[in-house]
């Protein structure tokens, strides 16, 4: 819990990160470290930069720098070259050795600052027989089994939250990020963080696992534990088209769900011996739950005891008494944005600076690397800096 009367210092404050990523994982990534406190500088080539859709870079964006260089000439190179000198992270998404054919890799810049770490974000990792290939979050989510799981049987259902994108280009990096820092900072040694997307949508993917240690197979999309195969936990609509998601999985939430909608008589067939029985009971549940709209069982189950809530939509998400409370919500001149989710002790999260313009700082950055006035106009019209 967060005490909101000790002094306010953000716990990454001090720590300079270049952020050369693109769309969504790795900015998400450097979002977060950005939100915590780092000097996060957004490093975009001088030509179509990050091509990500104007609302997405303004809700990704926000807390960091802005800069723009091109590192096909050598005077970009020295640039990028002279900011990883006083650098703690660099952060990058291209395919793997394209940093090092520009000439600042891990090994060029660990020479300059052997303290960086070095972040590669990439669909699946430095090595393996796919390390070239392209990809999206589908592709590395259906390599991983991640998206046969998803849906119903026969019908596999596409996500709009990318999990690998956000849980491996993103947290994942976030997390090996900052071990790596934490470690800089004992042995003032870097290291080079390679993140598969795929990877770590592989490593997450733990409920699957565990039917295929316990039967000897996956069960097909809809009809694990969590995904269809049990009444008590599931999605149920309204009379008016809605959904009630219903967590009753613990047998004490199922029977207080049971007494709840007055179907006492549901409460021995929590977990159903077949699939028959758990068909059965779906059917009962559903029927009653079809009879009655949406805001009906929301003040039906409104300070009950039963891990049920309503299936809202973002707009009413967002507002939402619960993430209203957690601050959660930022209502912006610009649109309405999410805050961090990390909250802790002494650290106040706030929207230090909106998301930058590309290149809105090249020269107040520059400037901080030990570029003169005279060089600066020479660097912008050798086109190496924009």
């Amino acid at each position: 819990m967060t005490n909101d009367t000790a002094p306010s210092r953000a716990p990454l404050a001090g720590v300079r990160v270049l952020d050369l990523t693109r769309l969504l994982p790795g900015p998400v990534c450097t979002l977060h470290l950005a939100d915590l406190g780092a000097d996060v500088v957004k490093i975009e080539d001088t030509g179509a930069g990050d091509y990500a859709a104007p609302p997405l870079r303004a809700l990704v964006h926000r807390n960091k720098r802005a800069l723009r260089l091109d590192l096909k000439q050598p005077a970009g190179v020295a640039a990028l070259q002279a900011l990883a000198r006083t650098a703690d992270v660099l952060v990058e998404g291209f395919r793997p050795g394209v940093m090092d054919r520009l000439g600042v890799g891990y090994a060029a810049l660990a020479e300059i600052n052997p303290k960086l770490v070095f972040c590669s974000i990439t669909g699946y990792g430095q090595n393996g027989p796919m390390r070239d290939a392209p990809g999206h979050d589908l592709n590395y989510c259906a390599l991983a089994g991640v998206s046969e799981q998803i849906g119903r049987a026969g019908e596999p259902a596409l996500s709009n939250l990318p999990i690998a994108d956000l849980m491996g280009g993103a947290l994942t990096s976030a997390m090996g990020v900052l071990a790596a820092l934490f470690d800089a900072g004992r042995t003032g040694r870097g290291r080079h963080v390679d993140i598969a997307m795929a990877d770590a949508a592989l490593a997450h993917n733990l409920v699957a696992m565990v039917t295929l240690n316990g039967h000897g197979a996956t069960k097909p999309a809809g009809a694990d534990k969590l995904s269809g195969a049990l009444p008590c936990y599931g999605l149920y609509q309204t009379r008016d088209g809605r959904h009630l998601a219903v967590g009753a999985l613990e047998r004490k939430f199922w029977e207080g769900f049971c007494e709840t909608i007055a179907r006492p008589d549901l409460k021995a067939r929590h977990l159903p011996a077949s699939a028959a029985e758990a068909e059965a009971v779906r059917a009962d549940v559903a029927e009653l739950i079809a009879s009655r709209p949406l805001a009906h069982w929301q003040e039906v189950f409104a300070g009950n005891d039963c891990c049920v809530t309503p299936v809202l939509r973002l707009d009413e998400a967002l507002k939402d008494p619960q993430f209203r409370a957690r601050r959660m919500v930022l209502d912006a001149p610009g649109g309405t944005a999410l805050a961090s989710p990390v909250q802790m002790s002494g650290h106040a999260f706030e929207v230090r600076r909106p998301a930058p313009r590309p290149g809105e700082h090249s020269d107040e950055l520059l400037a901080e690397a030990g570029y003169s006035a005279e060089q600066l106009v020479a660097l912008r019209a050798s086109g190496a800096v924009a």
